[in-house]
């Protein structure tokens, strides 16, 4: 008799374990869920982006938060656009100081400067003359000062990324409730 409440009792926590998990699984296929479906709205990949340089002070600083759209009305001077050319993994954030359109290919193209740099930015290019509307990530609609500083963190020191997960991980086992 008292061998079946024993097991009872230990059977409890394991189940708890498994709820907490399944938990945690079910809010990070909600954020994804989120993310796609702002992805969706907004008509760009990354719908929110950090700042990671000082190239558009004073108007954006390190570690803002900007949200993006990415429609596909003709982009006009002086919009602040986020794009990523070919061979690059980082996203740039810059003003759009010149615009062309190609006729026969149908196809606008951009001329791009940080507000804070002294030069264009064809030496960014990859050795492109121009950025072509198809490197266009998305356009800056909005910003968070400061909100996306812990990506800053997590770029510059990559071990607090795994202190930060172990400690989740730590009182995921520890909780209590």
């Amino acid at each position: 008799m008292f061998g079946s409440q024993a097991e009872g009792a230990r059977a409890v926590p394991w189940r708890k374990r498994v709820a907490q998990v399944v938990q945690l699984l079910y809010v990070v296929a909600t954020a994804l869920a989120i993310w796609r479906g702002l992805s969706v709205v907004t008509n760009t990949e990354s719908p929110v982006v950090v700042v990671l340089s000082g190239s558009m002070e004073p108007g954006f600083q390190r570690g803002d938060l900007l949200f993006l759209t990415n429609y596909d009305s003709p982009i006009q001077v002086g919009e602040i656009t986020v794009y990523r050319t070919t061979g690059s993994s980082v996203p740039i954030v810059h003003r759009v100081i010149e615009t062309h359109y190609v006729e026969n290919k149908n196809k606008q193209i951009l001329l791009t400067k940080g507000d804070n740099n002294d030069d264009d930015d064809i030496v960014l290019y990859n050795g492109q003359r121009w950025l072509s509307s198809d490197d266009v990530i998305g356009r800056v609609r909005g910003y968070v000062p400061y909100l996306g500083y812990a990506t800053i963190l997590f770029n510059d020191f990559p071990i607090l990324k795994y202190v930060v997960l172990g400690l989740m991980g730590i009182s995921l086992l520890f909780e209590r409730e």
